[in-house]
């Protein structure tokens, strides 16, 4: 099933209590643990969609699934399917939980990391119809 994900960037040095003005939104397919799902990925990636909002400017982009990488696999947003090198890369994004209070990594297109923390996460259908009312 598809969830609607939101991240925070998580506390640092720079932002010692965190910023929800830095973050994302992710569309994704979640298995019942919280993992991305690779095979549900497979049959839903046009719905997979990814805005990266930054202190007052946004990106947007899609979840991308490409073999090979740390662990066998790598999820990536790309921003630009046309152009490669703009892609910001999760680290170990297999292995983490997108569930509420969990912490995300993610590399901008620099390859700078950043850590995020999961605030939100709803399924994509019921965010929908919310949007709708």
């Amino acid at each position: 099933m598809l969830h609607h994900v939101t991240l925070h960037l998580a506390r640092s040095k720079q932002f010692p209590e965190g910023s929800p003005r830095y973050g994302y939104e992710i569309t994704a397919p979640l298995d019942p643990e919280g993992h991305l799902d690779q095979e549900e990925w497979s049959d839903k990636r046009a719905c997979c969609r990814v805005r990266r909002f930054w202190a007052g400017e946004e990106r947007h982009g899609v979840l991308v699934h490409r073999a090979g990488g740390s662990g066998g696999a790598t999820w990536m947003i790309d921003y630009n399917q046309d152009r490669p090198g703009d892609e910001e890369a999760g680290y170990h994004l297999h292995q983490h939980r997108f569930v509420e209070g969990e912490y995300v990594t993610i590399e901008d297109d620099d390859g700078k990391p950043y850590t995020f923390q999961v605030v939100s996460v709803t399924p994509a259908e019921l965010r929908k119809a919310e949007e709708h009312r």
